[in-house]
């Protein structure tokens, strides 16, 4: 991270993502946020009362950077389903090679911890009227168009989930996982092609 130009509160987020990916949020301290600012304690403090809220200002920065990348795809009119598949790929798959940690650490504190995180996250509304919901559903209108997202955002999610037994186990290293997860971009579209119609 380039520090010049950069403000105290976002070196702070900077920090605490770190420090959450590779502790998890119970092991976390704000002394260790601190420290790997490069401030102390107090200034913390003062931009950021407690962890939790904490905690949550870097969800929350994940969670904008999705929609940012993904909420255009879903909506727009003029994209056939193909291209939308090969965008979203694309977009998911490049996010989490510049986040690698962030799927197992986000399916930790879930399971650990409620911060009322989901409830402000509109994904209903995201989704609920999308262009890319009524393009699936004119597939197949008796299938619930949720099957199909959630298999091809899975496709892209689950080698980084699995990263750590394919590295600890000698299968790849990280250069040829990155080379397997680029090579991915253009074969998911390709699976799911033959279950499409172009519009």
């Amino acid at each position: 991270m380039n520090e010049i130009g950069i403000s105290t509160e976002e070196k702070i987020i900077f920090a605490a993502e770190k420090v959450f990916t590779e502790k998890g949020y119970a092991a976390s301290r704000t002394r260790n946020i601190a420290e790997k600012a490069g401030i102390n304690a107090a200034l913390l403090n003062y931009y950021f009362r407690s962890k939790e809220k904490l905690f949550q200002k870097v969800m929350n920065r994940k969670a904008l950077l999705l929609c940012e990348n993904l909420l255009p795809i879903f909506t727009d009119e003029n994209t056939s389903l193909k291209r939308k598949v090969e965008q979203i790929v694309d977009v998911y798959i490049d996010l989490l090679s510049e986040n690698p940690n962030l799927p197992l650490f986000v399916i930790g504190e879930i399971q650990k911890n409620d911060f009322g995180f989901f409830n402000s996250f509109p994904l209903k509304e995201i989704l609920g009227n999308s262009n890319i919901i009524n393009q699936l559903k004119e597939i197949d209108s008796k299938i619930n168009p949720l099957h199909f997202l959630m298999n091809l955002l899975s496709m892209c999610v689950f080698p980084f989930i699995a990263k750590p037994i394919l590295t600890n186990f000698s299968l790849m290293n990280d250069t040829e996982f990155q080379t397997f997860v680029n090579q991915r971009k253009q074969l998911i579209p390709k699976w799911f092609e033959v279950n499409m119609v172009s519009k």
